[in-house]
């Protein structure tokens, strides 16, 4: 599995209620989550986002509450992949339910800008800023998780192991 897109950049400390507020939350529908995704801290998101771009943000992203409208949200906004120096536990397990690809590496949420063209191997973990010219590692999924991924999520993945 691989991505290829721009980065939307993002701090430390982004929480649930930035990535979808909410007064958002009153539909299931992925698409109206999609529409009202990253309103309160980037208004322009939305507009600004193409199918297979990529958030890149600092430490600690996620934090907040439990809801797992804000993996969906990112995801049916188009974006491929979060990469971040840390997520907080609830949020990666959520993104990882719902086949939201996320990886943790320090270098790149460092060094990667907004703008930024990046391509991600998931099998390697290999993240390279095509903008800069650098590489950078992160963890690849253990074989469990790629599986869920290549499934699209968690629910996905148990309906095809059921057939």
């Amino acid at each position: 599995m691989k991505a290829n897109g721009k980065v939307h950049k993002y701090g430390s400390n982004v929480d649930t209620d930035v990535i979808i507020p909410a007064r958002y939350l009153n539909t299931q529908d992925e698409k109206e989550l999609a529409s009202h995704c990253m309103v309160d801290i980037d208004p322009d998101f939305v507009s600004k986002v193409k199918p297979g771009d990529i958030m890149v943000a600092e430490e600690n992203f996620g934090c907040g509450s439990s809801r797992e409208h804000a993996p969906i949200a990112i995801k049916a906004s188009g974006i491929s992949c979060v990469i971040a120096s840390t997520f907080a536990r609830i949020f990666y397990r959520n993104a990882i339910n719902i086949g939201l690809p996320i990886l943790e590496s320090k270098e790149a949420s460092e060094r990667i800008q907004d703008g930024d063209q990046v391509s991600i191997d998931f099998e390697t973990g290999t993240i390279v800023n095509e903008t800069r010219g650098e590489t950078y590692q992160a963890l690849p999924f253990p074989d469990f998780i790629k599986d869920i991924m290549d499934k699209g999520g968690l629910l996905a993945s148990l309906k095809g192991a059921e057939k």
